[in-house]
């Protein structure tokens, strides 16, 4: 089963958690295609994420480079 984007239906690639008690939101990678809590998002909804004002947004998800750094010597 694929998950589908909370959002608009695409393919999901991230899953959004959060906590009203802490005012805390946090996006983490989709591992295996099955995640047990929280909302489904593609890989553009979860870029462009904006918590609610006076909430923080912790982006756990891991950064696949295109391209690697240049190195100057």
């Amino acid at each position: 089963m694929i998950l589908s984007c909370a959002r608009c239906g695409s393919p999901a690639a991230a899953i959004m958690t959060f906590s009203y008690p802490n005012s805390s939101v946090w996006m983490d990678d989709l591992v295996n295609g099955v995640e047990r809590h929280g909302y489904a998002m593609c890989a553009d909804h979860a870029d462009r994420m904006i918590p609610p004002l006076g909430w923080t947004l912790t982006d756990r998800r891991t950064v696949t480079r295109l391209f690697a750094p240049l190195s100057v010597a």
